[in-house]
């Protein structure tokens, strides 16, 4: 977001919550929304045994490893637990002490009950058997525009053409990922991940791909944008909503998809 506003950078990738944070400061020429590309959570809880049958409430009184204060997926799992009738200060422990690349390490080697796990974090420790996936935040915390492209709006407006070509590459992709299997799409981006086998790769993608975190196009509609928002002032981190139709532009996107 700063490389955005300062004018480093034409587009930015980041989470949504950026543009509404950004705006509720007073920039005049703020940052707007063109392109959704996920909307699903991506992270999971994992355990140190098999729990077929989870429920949320399995976390009273357990010691879970979270992440930062304020950081998206750490509101998204306390918006969860409040979904669920469990208070994140009162009902159990969430240590948020450990690096964000360190928790899955921490978990392996004893630390808490439960860790709230990224790809390949949670993968990977399956596969050593130090742990089990039992619920998705994704499928979980509903249709949240997680990750986004989004631009100034001089930008936009002075380069409507370039938004639009980088949109239509983008929806490119989508259409990629909805005619393709996950083994496919595996083989496709490992040379972006060569520390990670292509097996762990594929096992990486179903999961995603079954719990439906890509859209099938990247227009961002308004009840994701409003969910993102209640999450946000269900953490207390946002004083005033931000409206959508100046923070979210569907043109390009919808173009796009046609």
């Amino acid at each position: 977001m700063t490389a955005v506003i300062s004018g480093t950078a034409d587009i930015g990738f980041m989470g949504s919550e950026a543009s509404i944070y950004a705006y509720n400061e007073g920039a005049n020429d703020y940052v707007v929304n063109f392109a959704q590309l996920t909307q699903r959570a991506g992270n999971f809880l994992v355990a140190r045994e098999e729990i077929p049958d989870f429920h949320w409430t399995d976390l009273k009184d357990k010691k879970v490893l979270g992440g930062r204060k304020g950081g998206m997926p750490e509101m998204v799992f306390e918006y969860i637990l409040r979904q669920n009738g469990i208070d994140p200060s009162k009902d159990l422990i969430i240590d948020q002490s450990i690096d964000f690349g360190s928790t899955a390490a921490a978990f392996a080697e004893g630390n808490a009950d439960f860790t709230v796990e990224f790809e390949p974090g949670a993968t990977n420790l399956e596969k050593e058997e130090k742990g089990y996936v039992v619920a998705s935040l994704g499928t979980d915390s509903g249709y949240v525009p997680y990750t986004a492209f989004s631009a100034k709006k001089s930008y936009i407006e002075k380069n409507a053409s370039v938004i639009q070509g980088f949109t239509d590459a983008l929806q490119k992709g989508m259409d990629y990922v909805q005619k393709h299997t996950p083994k496919e799409i595996a083989e496709a981006i490992a040379p972006q991940f060569k520390e990670t086998n292509l097996n762990t790769i594929e096992t990486i993608v179903s999961r995603y791909y079954e719990q439906d975190t890509w859209k099938d196009n990247l227009i961002f509609e308004k009840k994701s944008f409003e969910l993102l928002q209640d999450i946000l002032e269900s953490a207390e981190e946002l004083d005033t909503r931000a409206p959508y139709d100046k923070l979210v532009t569907t043109t390009f996107a919808e173009k796009a998809a046609k």
